[in-house]
C-alpha cells in the first residue's frame, strides 16, 4: 500500500447543503456513541482508552492497531469530503488539528455534527495533552489520566536517555526526493519535534513547514543523519535516490550511508507509542551511547 498521500496534502471537496451549524465544543461530546476519528493518533489514544467500540470511521492515517483497518476509511485528513464523513452518520468528530481542507470543515460543521478539534504542537507535553481533550470529549475522563500519566513517565524515560550525550547528531529529515529535489522539515513539524526528543538537532531552523533545501543549503548544514519515513510504492524515496543527489552524497550523512528509517505515522504521530519512537530513534542515533 502507498503510504506517501497520509503525510502530504491532496485537494478535493464536494459541496453538501448547508443546515444548522454545528457546535465546536472542547467539553464531554453530547452523545459519543458513533465517532469519526481524523488523525492516526487520536484513533490509537482511542483504542489505548478501550473506547474503540465507539468508532464508526477513521481516516487513511489511522492505520494502527491493525483492528482499526477494519474500519470504514473516510479519506485523508488534509483532504476530506464532508460526503464521506456524514455517510455513517456519525453523532461527532474528534479530529486533530491540521484536518481539512477548510472548506470540507466549513461543511462539517454546519451539518448540526459536534466536532472536537486537538491541538496539535509537536511536543511531549502535546502527547498527554491529546489524551486528556480525547478522554474528556468521550467522558471517560479517569481513563485519560491513568494513561496519560503513563504516557509521560515512559517519554521522561526515552528522553533521559540521551541526557549525557555530548555532541548531539545532525539530522536532516528528508519528506521526499521529487525530481531530484530535497523536500526537508524545517521548524515547527513533528519530524523538528521527534528530532529534538530523541537528542538530535534538526540541521534546518531557517524555516517552518516542508521546503525545498538548495543543495548549497544542504552542504552548509552537514548532517550527519538523514532520517527519513519508511514507506513502500512508486514514491517512496529510496537510499539510491538520496545518494544519488550530490549535496546529499558530499554530506557527513551521506559520505558513511547514515540514513535512519521509520514508519510515518508511529515516528511523526505523537500518539501513544511516541516514548517507543524516541528510543528507537535516539539508539539509531547513539546506538550503545544511550543511557539504556
Amino acid at each position: 500500500m502507498n503510504r506517501f498521500p497520509l503525510m502530504v496534502a491532496a485537494l478535493g471537496v464536494m459541496a453538501l447543503p448547508a443546515v444548522a451549524m454545528a457546535e465546536e465544543i472542547s467539553g464531554p461530546i453530547p452523545d459519543a456513541s458513533r465517532v469519526v476519528s481524523i488523525g492516526g493518533s487520536i484513533t490509537e489514544i482511542i483504542y489505548d482508552l478501550g473506547e474503540e467500540g465507539r468508532l464508526v470511521g477513521r481516516d487513511t492515517t489511522s492505520v494502527f492497531p491493525e483492528a482499526a483497518h477494519k474500519i470504514p476509511d473516510v479519506g485523508y485528513m488534509r483532504a476530506l469530503s464532508p460526503e464521506g464523513v456524514l455517510s455513517i452518520n456519525p453523532t461527532a468528530i474528534i479530529a486533530v488539528e491540521g484536518s481539512g481542507p477548510r472548506e470540507a470543515i466549513d461543511v462539517l460543521k454546519k451539518a448540526s455534527v459536534p466536532f472536537v478539534f486537538v491541538p496539535e504542537n509537536y511536543t511531549a507535553e502535546s502527547v498527554s495533552e491529546k489524551i486528556r481533550i480525547v478522554g474528556k470529549a468521550l467522558g471517560v475522563d479517569d481513563k485519560a489520566e491513568k494513561l496519560s500519566a503513563k504516557v509521560e513517565k515512559e517519554l521522561a524515560a526515552a528522553e533521559a536517555e540521551t541526557k549525557n550525550i555530548k555532541t548531539r547528531k545532525r539530522v536532516l529529515f528528508v519528506l521526499s526526493t521529487t525530481g531530484g529535489k530535497i523536500m526537508a522539515a524545517g521548524i515547527k513539524t513533528a519530524a523538528d519535534g521527534i528530532i529534538e526528543l530523541a537528542g538530535g538537532d534538526n540541521v534546518v531552523s531557517g524555516y517552518s513547514g516542508y521546503k525545498t533545501m538548495t543543495d548549497e543549503a544542504i552542504l552548509t548544514a552537514q548532517p550527519d543523519v538523514i532520517l527519513v519515513m519508511d514507506i513502500h510504492g512508486p514514491r517512496a524515496t529510496t537510499d539510491a535516490d538520496l545518494l544519488a543527489n550530490k549535496a546529499i552524497a558530499a554530506t557527513p550523512a551521506g559520505q558513511k550511508k547514515n540514513i535512519v528509517r521509520m514508519g510515518g505515522q508511529y515516528l511523526l504521530g505523537f500518539g501513544p507509542r511516541t516514548a517507543e519512537a524516541v528510543h528507537d530513534l535516539a539508539k539509531a542515533f547513539y546506538g550503545s551511547e544511550t543511557s539504556q
